[in-house]
């Protein structure tokens, strides 16, 4: 095997680069997603790594893309170039995904399903960290295992909760590198607007029920075992998020 450089070392889910890919844990999902990254590949969506199989020890394998991610990304979306292009980057991926539908019984980390009605294949986890940046263009979607079928609006909703930001002022000014208290309510119109929705009537109420939605799909992953949300869930996390869509319902005014 050749040197592998780590990029992710968490107990249960260590993530390395060979070479010129990118080795991962397999999880109860990964077939299907490798199905949703080959449909990428087929339409030629240069965005998402390419699904390579697997390695001798079993993990998956992925092309490997490229540039800065993880907590780097937080201050790309901060300038509005760098918010623009990543609802940008949010659109072009559901136009690509939109034709693609998986085999009968595909199993995602949320259960079995295909998308129905209004509904496609998100990415699920549509967050800066997991952007890949050449300064404030980002040129990768990485991280894909909570895929799953959902209308567009989920992807949308859930990104506008880290890049408007559903977070107070003393965690944008000390976390996500904002030099001042951020305009929730104008950066939430202008992510909107690049994406390209003609109005943002229903967004805030989508939004706080993402977080809702979201901290139940932890507590049911950690409930079975799944990692690291088993590990979050020991450590408290469940009560950030808790926390977090308290702030958010109490701070609607912030964004209307």
């Amino acid at each position: 095997m050749a040197n592998e450089d780590m990029l992710q070392d968490g107990a249960h889910r260590r993530v390395v680069r060979v070479g010129d890919t990118v080795r991962r844990p397999v999880q109860p999902w990964t077939s299907a997603v490798h199905e949703l990254l080959g449909h990428l590949a087929a339409v030629g969506f240069p965005y998402a790594p390419r699904p390579l199989g697997f390695d001798a020890e079993g993990r998956e394998v992925l092309s490997y893309i490229p540039g800065e991610s993880g907590p780097h990304g937080w201050a790309e979306v901060v300038d509005d170039e760098g918010l623009c292009a990543f609802a940008r980057l949010l659109r072009a991926y559901h136009d690509a995904v939109a034709d693609f539908t998986p085999s009968a019984g595909t199993a995602w980390a949320v259960g079995p399903g295909a998308p129905g009605g209004n509904e496609l294949v998100c990415h699920g986890d549509f967050g800066p960290w997991n952007i890949v940046w050449h300064g404030n263009r980002p040129v990768g979607i990485i991280d894909w295992d909570f895929a799953r079928p959902a209308p567009r609006l989920h992807d949308v909703a859930y990104a506008l909760q880290y890049v408007a930001p559903f977070r107070d002022d003393a965690e944008c000014l000390q976390w996500l590198r904002y030099p001042a208290p951020p305009d929730r309510r104008e950066r939430l119109e202008r992510f909107c607007t690049a994406y390209g929705l003609s109005s943002t009537d229903g967004i805030l109420d989508a939004v706080i029920n993402g977080q809702r939605e979201a901290a139940e799909l932890v507590r049911r992953l950690a409930e079975r075992g799944h990692e690291p949300q088993a590990t979050w869930a020991a450590e408290g996390y469940l009560g950030e998020l808790g926390r977090r869509l308290a702030w958010s319902e109490a701070s609607r005014h912030l964004f209307e």
